[in-house]
């Protein structure tokens, strides 16, 4: 999954596609580096700058996602967005909803399923849309693994019953989003968990805070932490990743599965 993010301030500059032509460049760059699914966002995630509207969050995002499916017609297309308005207004121009936010507008599952659409179940630990974590504490040890698998299963059951396919529900731990940087490396130490819930897991590791903070790097500097939390969770089997880096992270993903064996390699003639 590719991230194109419609935005003038997203955390990693060279993801900031605010011209038309330069993000359709960049999905093109996407698809040619084997990309599966580009998400498109049109809001920060963090609390910094500015608050964004519906109106300027669909203006942001729409006449990109119409593009987009014109010129792609092939493409799967997430929508990054939290709320119901913002996906309303994109009626068909999207195949999956990525509800970064844990529901916290109701609504939006129900759009998705109208829509025929998949679902991205997030846990965020009750924090509202664009909350910095503070104060964080969800008890001893591997306490948030618990926390989270609870939260995502419930998740995964509302969506469900406001009517979205089962077969077309992801669940997200969600790195950073209400975690701490131990949180975050617990989590992904615990993919395998997640797959138990029956659901496709999706990990949204790329560049995020908690590589930085292992590190001590910053955005730009976190490629090399970003792919070995990849290898990590997809020998545990996850099998979407969020990734600003598509070329990158998709050799490492390709790697893992032929080491799993899930993929053959492309030749083999070494020896014969």
């Amino acid at each position: 999954m590719g991230i194109i993010n419609r935005t003038p301030d997203s955390f990693y500059a060279p993801a900031r596609h605010v011209e038309l032509d330069d993000a359709l460049s960049r999905a093109a760059s996407m698809i040619a580096e084997g990309v599966d699914i580009i998400d498109v966002g049109g809001v920060r995630a963090g609390q910094e700058g500015e608050w964004i509207t519906e109106a300027t969050e669909i203006k942001r995002v729409r006449p990109f996602l119409a593009a987009l499916r014109l010129v792609h017609p092939e493409l799967l297309i997430s929508l990054d967005t939290w709320r119901a308005e913002v996906a309303n207004a994109c009626v068909g121009l999207f195949d999956l909803i990525n509800d970064t936010w844990a529901g916290a507008d109701a609504e939006l599952a129900g759009v998705a399923a109208q829509q025929g659409a998949g679902y991205v179940v997030s846990h965020t630990g009750g924090l509202a849309p664009r909350t910095d974590p503070r104060g964080i504490n969800y008890g001893p040890g591997s306490a948030v693994v618990e926390h989270v698998l609870d939260g995502l299963a419930e998740g995964a059951r509302r969506a469900v019953a406001a009517g979205v396919a089962s077969d077309a529900v992801l669940v997200d731990p969600t790195l950073d989003f209400g975690k701490t940087t131990i949180d975050s490396l617990r989590l992904v130490a615990a993919t395998e968990r997640f797959t138990t819930l029956g659901y496709p897991v999706l990990m949204a590791i790329s560049r995020k805070d908690f590589v930085g903070e292992t590190l001590d790097l910053p955005p730009e500097e976190r490629l090399e932490g970003t792919l070995a939390a990849t290898a990590v969770a997809a020998w545990q089997g996850a099998t979407v990743f969020r990734a600003h880096d598509v070329r990158a992270t998709r050799r490492v993903v390709d790697m893992v599965a032929s080491i799993r064996g899930d993929r053959p390699p492309v030749r083999s003639e070494r020896g014969r």
